[in-house]
């Protein structure tokens, strides 16, 4: 790990090792497969991972699977794609359900120590027996159950013999503690539902917080590493390791979980943007899911280096987008080779450009990089230039091309704008101009300079291609101001409405053969990425993954 100054985790485990409390550091990444991975989750999986192979420990990858109901086969898999996409690899792949046996077993303990009782009521009467911060809660009129009674109603729980909702197990601590989490919580729950990994064993199944300890405590968890919203929690986490007598006894540490400006960190709220279409998939290249980052074009490199530089910090942050930004740009910059692509085209004829002709001119790939070579590109009489490299009447300081002007071709020639050819509407369709012979790149040419240089493709054998160009999909401005003016509104109200914009354009034809996930520098536009969805041998779609500069600074 990195930034070492606020990791006070590390600080943490490097003095277990010195003070031997612990000869090898085992950590966990325990995911819920209820949703997609976002970039939250990669700083929990670059530190627990990234802790554990300093100290040349473990990290096992476990899904806490205690919930059927919303648990998918589909999460596991893109769970498993995102930790190894990301470069990491786990010592074990793990579940909690492998651990329901002792999990049961562990709770009859419980049970028989008169430490847990089977509950009748509803889970709205537990939640008005809870109490509140000033109030303590009210004990239930089941608390008194006997031993005997409970381990009997607890295994006809098991067995199947009630419904849903019906009764609980609850573990038996403080009814009036301070700390709501110990004021009886539920350990077990009856839920007829089939399991991703069990089938149809069970019907009862635990609570998080009793199976977290417990699998932690199984599996000889050193560090159980969360962020802060289960720091109230902890007392409950050890309450349950001491009186299950586990022979482990994992530390829980908290730390501050990462936000990002510009979008939402929420399972919740994400698969709301899913399921009511507002994006196409958990994928989008809109989401911050990592998947959706991985589909956009970052890098597992980028994104671990922007956790690593948020630190690690009891405090929550929010990171500004434009910093991730800034890592996938610096890591591209030596990788990605230069290329040009028209995205809105405007049609050039040179008219003094022999018909019939096709000459290749040679471009560096990345003139940051020059071992990645050059590749060789047409130009012919008819090229395709952007719209907005062009103007009829321009304003003062205005360099590109208008009648009467001269500009250079990147790699080729000056042209000068002679005629503009309009449709009956009056709207720009083709431009007339001629070239000089005697300015191609790479000649010396010093007669005169021009001010001006645009990106062009030869248009006759340019290769249609799609892009896709993305803005922010939550305005965080909007959704301020509306929370300091009191009005009432949902994330869901400031959903950017312009966060795609999708257009048809050109790219030069040395890229008929790019794959889904190629990402190249297209020149004065940004950093793409060939998607891995839409893209056909016929027709490549690319995605912005992010523009060329940015105003951010470390």
């Amino acid at each position: 790990m990195e930034n070492n100054s606020s990791n006070f985790i590390k600080s943490i485990i490097k003095e277990d090792i010195e003070s031997g409390k612990h000869k090898e550091i085992i950590t966990r990444f325990p995911p819920e497969p209820n949703g997609y991975l976002h970039i939250g989750h990669a700083k929990s999986i670059v530190i627990n991972f990234g802790l554990a192979d300093e100290f040349n420990g473990k990290t096992n990858l476990r899904f806490d699977d205690t919930n059927p109901a919303k648990e998918d086969q589909e999460y596991v898999d893109s769970i498993k794609e995102d930790v190894a996409w990301l470069g990491f690899e786990w010592d074990g792949l793990l579940y909690a359900s492998n651990y329901f046996d002792e999990m049961y077993e562990r709770a009859v303990l419980l049970i028989k120590k008169g430490k847990a009782y089977v509950d009748d009521l509803t889970a709205e009467q537990i939640r008005e027996y809870r109490g509140t911060l000033t109030e303590p809660g009210k004990v239930s009129p089941y608390r008194d159950r006997s031993i005997e009674e409970n381990l009997d109603l607890f295994e006809r729980m098991k067995n199947g013999e009630f419904e849903n909702g019906t009764k609980v197990l609850r573990a038996k601590i403080d009814m009036s503690s301070p700390n709501l989490n110990l004021r009886d919580p539920v350990l077990y729950r009856v839920a007829h539902a089939t399991h991703h990994n069990t089938g149809d064993k069970w019907c009862i199944y635990p609570m998080y917080d009793f199976a977290h300890p417990l699998e932690d405590a199984i599996e000889g968890v050193t560090h159980s590493i969360c962020t802060t919203e289960f720091e109230d929690h902890r007392p409950l986490y050890n309450w349950v390791v001491a009186e299950c007598e586990m022979e482990s006894k994992p530390q829980q540490i908290e730390f501050g979980r990462l936000n990002i400006t510009n979008t939402v960190m929420s399972k919740r709220k994400l698969k709301q943007l899913v399921d009511e279409g507002y994006v196409d998939g958990w994928d989008d290249p809109r989401m911050p899911t990592i998947s959706g980052l991985r589909r956009k074009g970052y890098t597992p490199e980028a994104i671990r280096e922007f956790v690593k530089e948020t630190g690690v910090s009891k405090n929550a942050g929010t990171a500004d987008s434009a910093m991730l930004e800034h890592f996938v740009r610096e890591d591209l910059k030596l990788k990605a080779p230069r290329t040009m692509g028209i995205l809105r085209p405007l049609k050039v004829v040179i008219t003094n450009y022999p018909e019939g002709q096709v000459e290749m001119l040679d471009a560096e790939i990345n003139p940051e990089n020059p071992e990645m070579g050059i590749r060789q590109i047409p130009f012919s009489r008819e090229i395709y230039i952007e719209q907005d490299d062009f103007m009829e009447n321009p304003p003062k300081k205005y360099f590109r091309l208008f009648p009467g002007n001269e500009v250079r071709l990147k790699h080729a020639y000056f042209i000068k704008c002679e005629e503009v050819i309009k449709d009956e509407n009056g709207n720009v369709i083709e431009l007339r101009c001629t070239y000089d012979p005697e300015t191609k790149s790479g000649t010396g040419f010093t007669g005169r300079k021009v001010k001006g240089t645009l990106h062009w493709v030869e248009a006759t054998q340019a290769i249609p291609a799609e892009f896709r160009l993305y803005e922010p999909l939550i305005l965080d401005d909007e959704l301020n101001e509306a929370a300091e003016s009191g009005e009432e509104t949902t994330f869901l109200d400031h959903v950017n409405k312009n966060s795609l914009q999708i257009i048809q354009g050109f790219i030069e034809p040395n890229m008929k053969d790019v794959k889904p996930q190629d990402k190249f520098q297209f020149f004065r536009h940004g950093y793409f990425n060939v998607d891995p969805k839409h893209s056909t041998a016929e027709k490549p779609v690319f995605n912005m993954i992010v523009s060329l500069k940015s105003s951010f600074k470390l």
